[in-house]
């Protein structure tokens, strides 16, 4: 397995694995985060996870942010997705993802990485913290729909 840049021809696959690690959003809004994401090479990043078998394993989208909760320092790494296929956990592929993602950051003078998850994603959670990562708070979002009286 090797850890590279992501390539043009790999897009599509790389937009299978963000289907999976966000199932919520339709193709259109993958397809328009993806133009987002490769617009702007100064401020993001995504690296792959490549196989033997030329296929993508998993994914790490990074940006520089201006600042990140819980961050001391500023420009911060951001890590905006991370995903390896659940077949390919467990074998090293997530930290040689975050490793990658964590140089390119350093490199454009970054001196804290700083990631989300869900609350409730615990295999999120322990991925994090096995790798180094300290939890700095906890976050629930409330919403409610507004109706005209």
């Amino acid at each position: 397995m090797r850890v590279i840049i992501l390539k043009r021809d790999q897009i599509p696959g790389w937009q299978n694995l963000r289907s999976q690690l966000w199932p919520h959003l339709a193709p259109e809004e993958h397809r328009r985060e993806i133009i987002d994401i490769l617009s702007d090479a100064e401020f993001n990043a995504v690296f792959a996870a490549v196989g033997r078998d030329k296929k993508l394993h998993g994914f790490v989208e990074a940006s520089i942010r201006m600042s990140a909760e819980g961050c001391r320092t500023n420009p911060v790494g951001y890590l905006e997705g991370w995903f390896v296929e659940p077949r390919h956990r467990g074998k090293g592929v997530g930290k040689a993802l975050l490793k990658r993602a964590e140089a390119w950051a350093l490199s454009r003078g970054c001196r804290e990485m700083a990631s989300d998850t869900e609350v409730e994603n615990e295999a999120s959670l322990a991925a994090h913290t096995a790798l180094g990562y300290e939890q700095v708070s906890r976050l629930i979002h409330f919403r409610k729909p507004l109706k005209e009286s």
